[in-house]
């Protein structure tokens, strides 16, 4: 199980390759997986949500905080440090915290400890997209990736409940994942909504890959073609449809 520090050593890593690609890549250069958006575009979008993240984290809101009311616009000859001043106050604001101060999230759990996890995420498919941009991405190392796809689920649970069915049920399996470590899910689909369970059982479909693989398709990086699907394809599309609702 991935721990805060392991969270925050991951952000310092993707934080400083995502500012060394754009560097090499260049701001202008667009963004394949982020239809519209430039490089400078996702380097501004990614060091927003790490001020407005190490803003809740350092003052511990009870309530939100717009995150749109902060957003930044740097010129472009200072999107790069920015964007690095930005990150070293994230990483500041975060080795400094209580991981189980109370705070506000968009999730269940309601401590600093969520956003440790979600800012490592967060940043680890931007450094992805960066890559991908200039022809050199970089997979999600095995570990981050399976608690990557944990989270989507966690976090899509309110866009999964919109999928109801009548028990069918949706596989999803890291086949890089250590055996007895968490890298299957099984999710069935009722007309209540879903249910999610990590264990290895057969779904009406199934989908197989590494880690990484499963963490960026989840997330509409990849499409299904970079996995090994069996049975109800049109199920899966619209199960990861409705998780990103």
């Amino acid at each position: 199980m991935l721990t805060t520090t392991d969270h925050l050593d991951a952000i310092v890593r993707d934080s400083a390759a995502l500012a060394a690609v754009a560097r090499t890549a260049g701001l202008d250069t667009p963004v394949r997986s982020c239809p519209g958006w430039t490089v400078a575009d996702l380097v501004v979008h990614v060091g927003n949500v790490q001020r407005w993240a190490a803003t809740i984290v350092s003052t511990l809101p009870a309530e939100r905080i717009s995150r749109t009311a902060m957003n930044e616009e740097p010129g472009p000859t200072e999107i790069l440090p920015w964007f690095e001043a930005a990150s070293t106050s994230l990483v500041d604001a975060l080795g400094a915290a209580d991981p189980s101060a109370p705070v506000w999230t968009f999730t269940a759990d309601r401590t600093v400890r969520f956003w440790f996890r979600r800012q490592a995420h967060e940043v680890a498919v931007h450094r992805w997209d960066a890559e991908a941009a200039a022809g050199d991405a970089r997979a999600i190392d095995t570990a981050r990736a399976a608690d990557g796809v944990a989270e989507w689920l966690d976090l899509s649970l309110t866009g999964l409940a919109k999928l109801t069915g009548h028990s069918e049920t949706v596989h999803l399996h890291c086949t890089d994942t250590d055996e007895g470590s968490a890298g299957e899910w099984l999710i069935t689909l009722a007309a209540d909504g879903p249910t999610i369970v990590p264990v290895h059982a057969k779904g009406d479909v199934a989908a197989r890959g590494t880690a990484s693989d499963l963490d960026l398709f989840v997330w509409g990086r990849v499409d299904a073609s970079a996995l090994e699907v069996f049975g109800d394809a049109d199920l899966l599309r619209r199960f990861r449809d409705a998780g990103a609702a």
